[in-house]
């Protein structure tokens, strides 16, 4: 039987371990070919052990586990040449995109932060101007083709509210960052509209991937109990599983959702509305 993505090319950021390879997988599953994008490397402003080539060859293995295709590149969100070189490979060897992921991200939140203006440039280049790139890359090829398409942009609950703030550099990039790609995400939405491509963003809480759960983070939420305490949901569950952002994405990327467009979809245990 095959899936809601049949012969679809989904171009995935991020794609190299956590909710990234979780959507590869995912829409792969209903049938997409994934062109796979990790800088697999770390920025120095971050201050856990970010993903390596080893993550990525991983991925590609799960996907073609599922008989699916997949080119995978390293490229760093921030270099639009490099990220446009990728595309446009996966492109010659897959065909024209259809699906836009635009997850890649950090969050260089650190009880220990050391310098607050980097912290805070590296946040904004990643996750808010990274996400531009992304879909600069490969837009043209859903312009092209015709058939109309899917953007997805991650944003966070950090996109829709403002709690836990502390003015530490890392966080005031990550809120103004995930509150940008809302904006990006409503100008996409009609500039796209003429050309059938829809464009929504996803705003998960916190989700179980190397990127909340490690040490540096954990530092983080206890060196003030304040923003631990308001960063919980309202459901009784401390994180979602990347599967949960995963599925949401699916829906929005395929024809079950052909009408809905412009929507910040929280995925969130009822966090924006406690």
């Amino acid at each position: 039987m095959s899936g809601k993505l049949e012969g679809k090319v989904a171009f995935i950021t991020g794609a190299a371990r956590g909710q990234g390879r979780s959507h590869a997988v995912r829409l792969a599953e209903e049938g997409a070919n994934i062109i796979a994008v990790d800088i697999a490397k770390q920025i120095d402003s971050v201050p856990y052990p970010m993903a390596t080539p080893q993550d990525l060859a991983q991925t590609a293995k799960e996907v073609e586990e599922l008989d699916r295709r997949i080119v995978t590149r390293q490229a760093d969100v921030r270099d639009f040449g490099a990220l446009k070189a990728a595309v446009d490979e996966g492109v010659a060897e897959l065909g024209p995109v259809d699906i836009i992921v635009a997850n890649a991200g950090i969050a260089p939140q650190s009880a220990q932060e050391d310098d607050h203006i980097r912290a805070f440039d590296d946040v904004i280049a990643v996750n808010l101007a990274g996400v531009r790139h992304t879909v600069h890359a490969a837009v043209q090829y859903l312009i092209d083709r015709g058939n109309g398409g899917a953007i997805v942009l991650t944003s966070s609950t950090q996109g829709l509210t403002g709690r836990g703030g502390n003015g530490s550099g890392g966080m005031d990039g990550y809120v103004a960052a995930k509150h940008g790609v809302v904006g990006l995400m409503r100008s996409y939405a009609n500039w796209l509209a003429p050309h059938r491509i829809r464009v929504n963003s996803v705003h998960p809480t916190g989700v179980n991937t190397p990127m909340i759960v490690n040490e540096a983070m954990q530092e983080f939420l206890s060196s003030s109990p304040d923003i631990g305490n308001a960063l919980t949901n309202l459901l009784p569950v401390d994180m979602v599983e990347a599967r949960d952002i995963s599925n949401a994405i699916a829906w929005l990327v395929s024809d079950e959702a052909r009408y809905v467009t412009g929507v910040t979809l929280p995925v969130d245990a009822g966090f924006t509305v406690k």
